[in-house]
This record gives C-alpha cells, sequence and structure tokens, in this order.
C-alpha cells in the first residue's frame, strides 16, 4: 500500500446543528475505526471549526488505542484562527500541538488559501469522509472533487 492508499481526509460544514452532533460524533467514531481496520493510518484534517476539528478530536481519542494512527493538520496559513473565540483558539492550538505533522498550504491567508488546503487533502488520500448537508459551499466543493479525483467518500448525516 502506497502512502496516499493509507490516508484518509476530511471536510465538513463549520456549524454542525446540536441536534445533529451526538449521531454524528458517533458515526464519525465508527467509520474511522472501520478505516483504521481496512489499513487506513493518516488522517488529514484541515483544522476549520466545526467537522475539521470534531474529526482531529477523534483521530486524537483513539491514539490510545490505535498508538499506529497519524493526525495530519493540513492548514491553510499560520493566522487561521484570527478572529476566533478564545475557546476555540485554544482548542486549536491543543489539537496543532498533538498533531504527528503540521503543513501549511499558504505563508498568508489569500483568497484562495482555503480550497488549496482543501485540494492538498484530497490529492494525499484515497479515501474522504465529508460531513455535506448542502449542494454549495467549499465542503460541496471539496466532495466533487474527491470524487472527480477518484477517492472513495463517504457522506455521513448527509442530504
Amino acid at each position: 500500500m502506497t502512502m496516499r492508499e493509507k490516508t484518509c481526509c476530511f471536510t465538513g460544514h463549520r456549524h454542525i446543528p446540536p441536534t445533529h452532533r451526538p449521531a454524528l460524533v458517533e458515526n464519525l467514531e465508527e467509520t474511522v475505526r472501520q478505516l483504521i481496520g481496512r489499513g487506513i493510518r493518516y488522517f488529514g484534517a484541515g483544522g476549520a471549526l466545526g467537522f475539521d476539528t470534531l474529526a482531529a478530536q477523534t483521530v486524537l481519542g483513539l491514539l490510545g488505542e490505535f498508538p499506529h494512527i497519524r493526525l495530519i493538520l493540513v492548514l491553510p496559513c499560520p493566522d487561521q484562527t484570527r478572529g476566533w473565540r478564545e475557546a476555540d483558539a485554544a482548542e486549536y492550538a491543543r489539537i496543532r500541538a498533538a498533531a504527528h505533522k503540521v503543513v501549511y498550504t499558504a505563508d498568508r491567508y489569500t483568497p484562495g488559501c482555503m480550497h488549496r488546503r482543501n485540494r492538498h487533502l484530497v490529492d494525499h488520500s484515497s479515501v474522504c469522509v465529508a460531513y455535506c448537508t448542502r449542494d454549495t459551499g467549499g465542503t460541496a466543493y471539496t466532495v466533487d472533487y474527491a470524487r472527480r479525483q477518484g477517492l472513495e467518500v463517504l457522506l455521513l448525516n448527509s442530504r
């Protein structure tokens, strides 16, 4: 297996309705466990609020049981948390410190840096786990891009 064949990326919305969260958390953990069972070892997340944070927390939470898995953060720019609430920025910093690898796709924020991050995640993965409830926006774009690149796309709590 190549590294790409052992890699999964995540994409999803920043806002998760509180009523969807418990089922999504459970579905996400079960999906990650199944992927680990299939030989997936590397998990790439984009560091955004919402689903990206939840995915990173899930991978880190499973490290005790599966010490061979790795969290790779692919971040759009070093100042991604500018304007975030203090608690969200603190959790981001905790996740970044715990990640096994951090990659920045730009030196500073630019209009295209989020799309560059999303394409990087897809281009280095064989599976994309997505929380996508709309047909428009960055998550829908990334899911469509993943499909066009031939990735297996696993939709959680989707339309």
